[in-house]
């Protein structure tokens, strides 16, 4: 059974740029691991306009910050994760967590995720494609 992913990009506020977040199995995984006031990364650096997404899996296995705390991941560290393609699997591996977290009281990383590869492209690619964020940018 694969995991599912979604990519939802937020609009602006007051403090920051668009932002994405990302839904697996119906979970906000940012949300889970930098509570309220935190932040995904922002949508501009990771679904660039004419380039590929850093999203993409490739072979080459790549870490990737998906979000950070209120107080920003310079001091408490950035919710990280190691993104790769094995064949038809996309795997999401090798959490960072940040130090402070709703997880910390329990050190244990958001588990290993397995995406299908065909679904996981789908997904990223329909991201990138749909630049409605821009509009607020």
């Amino acid at each position: 059974m694969f995991d599912c992913l979604e990519i939802k990009a937020l609009p602006p506020g007051p403090r920051f740029a668009a932002t994405l977040r990302f839904w697996v199995n119906g979970e906000d995984v940012v949300q889970e691991a930098v509570d309220d006031g935190g932040r995904g990364p922002y949508a501009a650096q990771m679904l660039p306009a004419g380039l590929p997404s850093p999203l993409r899996a490739t072979g080459e296995p790549r870490r990737l910050e998906l979000g950070e705390p209120e107080c920003t991941g310079g001091c408490c560290g950035f919710l990280t994760v190691v993104v790769q393609r094995c064949g038809e699997i996309v795997q999401w591996s090798d959490w960072e967590v940040p130090g402070w977290s709703p997880l910390t009281p329990n050190p244990y990383p958001p588990p290993e995720l397995h995406f299908d590869a065909v679904q996981y492209d789908a997904e990223v690619a329909r991201a990138e494609a749909d630049r409605w964020w821009q509009v607020y940018s």
